[in-house]
């Protein structure tokens, strides 16, 4: 059974803008996706409000992705795919980083991926890259996420080019889902299902795309800096 790990932020958790509370499971893009690809496949949610791509919070401790990464994946291993759906908290002021250094934080998850032979027979495993989508109408996050809505825009093309240089597969959520205007960085229900939707013919094409160089596992050097590959699958 094909095992797939959903590395992700708060809307991987499946938060509720309109609530602040969790939406039940069933209405989580993770869920929609283990819906849509069958009972063949398993889906882990590993979802966490507030995190981050590389950075430690100064307010919210435990949140840095590149950190809890290693431990995550070891302990579900061994797992075909690794989706990252993590940049939307990198857009934070108090980060005060490009979109370029968002994508590049991003590229630093694979390589850490990369580097533990975490895949099917110690190698490594495939990788689904999802840029978030741009924000919309800040609401009480408007201070939090101040300056972060232009950068947001950009996220969908600088992801693209990390995905391309790396050999990874790439899914643009903003040209599925749209956040709520609710408050402006999280997933309405009807988002969810469509981003579930969109997640499983993705996930579909990264697991069919013939092994290669974009799965093998990383040399000493690459796993001492975390620099992934440059290779396109």
């Amino acid at each position: 059974m094909p095992v797939i790990v959903a590395f992700g932020d708060s809307n991987t958790w499946g938060y509720d803008p309109a609530t602040g509370a969790r939406f039940p499971r069933a209405q989580r893009w993770p869920s929609v996706l283990e819906r849509e690809l069958g009972t063949d496949f398993e889906v882990i949610a590993e979802g966490l409000n507030g995190r981050t791509t590389v950075h430690d919070d100064p307010i919210e401790p435990y949140r840095c992705g590149a950190d809890a990464l290693p431990s995550c994946v070891m302990s579900h291993m061994p797992l075909d795919l690794l989706i990252v759906a993590l940049g939307c908290n990198d857009l934070k002021k108090r980060f005060s980083v490009s979109a370029f250094d968002i994508a590049e934080g991003a590229a630093r998850l694979i390589a850490i991926a990369r580097a533990y032979g975490v895949g099917p027979g110690g190698g490594a495993p495939k990788i689904l890259l999802v840029a978030p989508p741009p924000l919309a109408r800040l609401t009480a996050f408007a201070e939090m996420f101040e300056g972060g809505t232009e950068k947001s825009r950009l996220l969908g093309q600088r992801y693209g080019d990390v995905a391309k240089r790396e050999g990874v597969a790439f899914l643009d959520a903003g040209a599925v889902i749209r956040c709520s205007d609710l408050d402006g960085i999280h997933y309405e229900a009807d988002e969810h299902e469509r981003l579930g939707r969109a997640t499983a013919e993705a996930a579909r094409g990264a697991l069919a795309a013939s092994a290669g160089q974009s799965n093998r596992s990383p040399s000493r050097a690459d796993t001492r800096r975390h620099s992934p590959l440059s290779i396109q699958p």
